[in-house]
């Protein structure tokens, strides 16, 4: 059931984890299926955390599609009551960036994920963080999603994509739009544009944040199935 029709949940979506970066541990929710060839791993926007509703119910459709996810907190709690007060770090791109380098970097030495092929799925500022990743490990990256995404943020990494890269954006969500097709014009790899009819920034209307997890699952599964191997399942 999409969020707009539900509570959030503080559940985990998975198994509960510890990511380590190299400056700080965050939690994180790891869910494995039985032969999952790819795990995606999500970066929220800003103000949010791995409880996002819109991700976890998207994490839902991948893991129905075979994939692996990863939800984790890009800030830690001191971080977030800092954030909440100031808005001092959701727009620090290349904070985020780091997080998401390390969480990758994590997964390949974690053994029920080290031989799967990574994906991003970014929304808001999350996807800048994405993108800019993905440039930092094209060898372990197979393909990005942005929901939403503040791509233009990522300008300076743009170039250096290889990871095929899909586009979501809301038919009435005009800023952002303008400022993904912008950015589509500096990339060099695969990649698409989709546009939600009728729907913003948040796509909150009937059947809009379905549509955006079934184009996520048909592009990660396209583009992440059999790039490396294949795992155990994480309950």
């Amino acid at each position: 059931m999409p969020p707009n029709q539900q509570t959030e949940s503080t559940e985990p979506l998975g198994k509960g984890v510890e990511v380590r970066c190299p400056d700080v541990s965050l939690d994180g929710d790891l869910s494995v299926p039985d032969g999952a060839t790819g795990l995606v791993i999500f970066a929220h926007g800003s103000g949010s955390s791995r409880f996002s509703p819109r991700n976890r119910y998207v994490a839902r459709q991948l893991q129905e599609g075979g994939l692996g996810t990863l939800l984790f907190d890009l800030l830690t709690e001191d971080e977030e009551e800092v954030d909440v007060r100031t808005r001092e770090y959701r727009f620090n791109i290349e904070l985020l960036t780091r997080r998401l380098v390390g969480a990758v970097d994590w997964a390949s030495d974690f053994e029920a994920t080290s031989n799967l092929i990574y994906g991003y799925f970014g929304s808001s500022t999350g996807a800048a963080a994405a993108l800019k990743a993905a440039a930092r490990r094209p060898d372990a990256t197979g393909a990005v999603v942005s929901r939403g995404g503040r791509v233009d943020l990522a300008e300076e990494d743009l170039e250096r994509v290889e990871a095929p890269s899909l586009f979501i954006v809301g038919g009435e969500d005009h800023t952002v739009l303008d400022l993904n097709r912008g950015a589509l014009a500096w990339m060099s790899c695969e990649t698409e544009l989709e546009i939600v009819p009728g729907a913003g920034h948040l796509f909150e209307g009937e059947g809009e944040l379905e549509q955006v997890a079934g184009l996520a699952r048909d592009w990660f599964v396209r583009h992440l199935a059999g790039r490396r191997g294949s795992a155990e399942s994480v309950p």
